[in-house]
């Protein structure tokens, strides 16, 4: 499928709290409990994804705004993320991403120049209340990533 034939991006903002950093936005959704850190390409493309612009209009309009190159194939991939994170609205964008896009086939494509560039959502789950009162802190033993307040346990000690 190209470019031009997947449907217009539209940023689901209902439920949410955005919290704008210097670099980066962190965005926490109140439906799924999890809390979304935009790095800054992936800040900028879901603040064009405003359901008028496509996918090779957004990659323009960053052009124009940060001063570089910036690929179709880099906003493909960060509305890749925000549609698996459900910050995009309608599940036909999700659909029509293929899955198989990666980081290593945008850079690929790209060029090596634009890896620093590349859009990262990183997603982590709050815990609930009975979860918070009893884990266990990052740095004390555990056996399994539920016991821990981060929900990782790597090599017997909670992360």
């Amino acid at each position: 499928m190209k470019v031009s034939d997947l449907p217009v991006p539209s940023a689901r903002t209902e439920r949410l709290l955005i919290q704008e950093l210097q670099d980066e936005l962190l965005v926490y959704d109140l439906a799924s409990n999890k809390a979304h850190c935009l790095n800054q390409t992936a800040a900028l493309v879901w603040k064009h994804c405003d359901g008028k612009l496509s996918v090779s209009q957004i990659a323009s309009v960053l052009e124009n705004e940060t001063g570089s190159q910036v690929d179709d194939q880099v906003v493909l991939l960060a509305c890749h993320q925000l549609a698996t994170c459900k910050l995009l609205q309608g599940e036909v964008l999700a659909k029509s991403i293929s899955s198989r896009l990666s980081r290593r086939d945008v850079i690929r494509r790209a060029g090596a120049a634009v890896a620093v560039s590349l859009p990262v959502v990183s997603s982590i789950v709050a815990p609930g209340a009975v979860q918070a009162a009893t884990c266990i802190p990052s740095g004390r033993a555990c056996t399994t990533g539920a016991q821990c307040c981060s929900s990782v346990c790597n090599a017997g000690t909670c992360a």
